[in-house]
């Protein structure tokens, strides 16, 4: 449904469909600019040393300056300008190991819920950390050494956590919620993301998951902070906006691929959930 650009990774000129863990180093003169893409096959983890920029996220122009992390999850919309000179390491995660990693920890599956941007400049210990252990995933990731896919996993997982310690207290609101609780509203997400144009009911995504709606809305609550209809609409919402920024598909249509029979009450859900009208949006969105 998305117009946006779908890329897989290249290495060396060619498509490589044996990995899971991809580390790669840009050290570019001046600017360097990468258009609006999604990346359904992988997550990026782009660690810039130095230099700044600005990041469009689902859009929205967000700068960054170096040193930062920058998660990219799957599929999450994204275009980057490099400003000026750039020295960044890009770690690239196939999407079922990251889903194999983040299953081990609940903040790991909420590090990974949404694009983000997490300085380091406040925090130069955990930017020398953070290098370290991103250059050892390359020297490990070239090695053919004994126990090199746990050493990747382990590497890996120690980096995430190490970024994870970073980031300001409080950023993760729901850290009371129990792993089965993360498993199923990461599992409800999941289908969310592939029939969100359907018009489902909750009844039918409960059955989906063998559960009841009442226990559905509790697993949301607790490891999502967020209502289940709350999660559906804001993946409609989400796809809309990308439909509405990057195609010129009149705004009927848009809302007829999104599941709605009625433009009119397309228009009105859009209005309440993001405060203006989709042909406003996509006006002021391309301005």
């Amino acid at each position: 449904m998305t117009p946006v650009p779908r890329l897989r990774l290249y290495v060396d000129g060619h498509v490589d469909d044996d990995w899971f863990v991809h580390v790669g180093h840009v050290a570019n003169r001046g600017r360097w600019q990468i258009a609006p893409h999604t990346h359904p096959e992988y997550g990026q983890l782009i660690f810039v040393r130095e230099g700044r920029g600005v990041v469009e996220l689902e859009g929205n122009r967000v700068p960054f300056v170096g040193p930062c992390a920058m998660l990219m999850p799957t599929d999450s919309v994204h275009g980057l300008d490099y400003e000026v000179d750039q020295d960044r390491w890009v770690v690239t995660i196939e999407v079922s190991y990251l889903a194999q990693i983040t299953a081990k920890l609940q903040e790991f599956t909420q590090l990974w819920s949404g694009p983000r941007i997490i300085p380091l400049s406040y925090t130069p210990e955990v930017e020398r950390e953070s290098y370290q252990l991103i250059r050892r995933l390359e020297q490990e990731m070239l090695s053919s050494s004994v126990g090199r896919a746990a050493a990747l996993e382990a590497l890996l997982t120690m980096l995430l956590i190490t970024l994870i310690r970073a980031m300001p207290n409080g950023q993760f609101e729901y850290e009371g919620a129990s792993p089965n609780s993360v498993r199923q509203a990461e599992r409800f997400r999941d289908l969310v993301n592939r029939h969100y144009g359907e018009n489902l009911r909750l009844q039918e995504y409960a059955s989906m998951m063998a559960v009841s709606v009442s226990q559905l809305r509790s697993v949301c609550t607790s490891a999502l902070g967020q209502s289940p209809t709350k999660v559906i609409h804001s993946r409609i919402v989400t796809e809309a906006k990308r439909s509405l920024i990057f195609s010129d598909l009149p705004v009927e249509q848009i809302a007829f691929r999104l599941g709605f029979n009625d433009a009119a009450y397309f228009t009105r859900f859009f209005r309440r959930e993001v405060g203006q009208t989709p042909s406003h949006f996509r006006t002021t969105a391309k301005t």
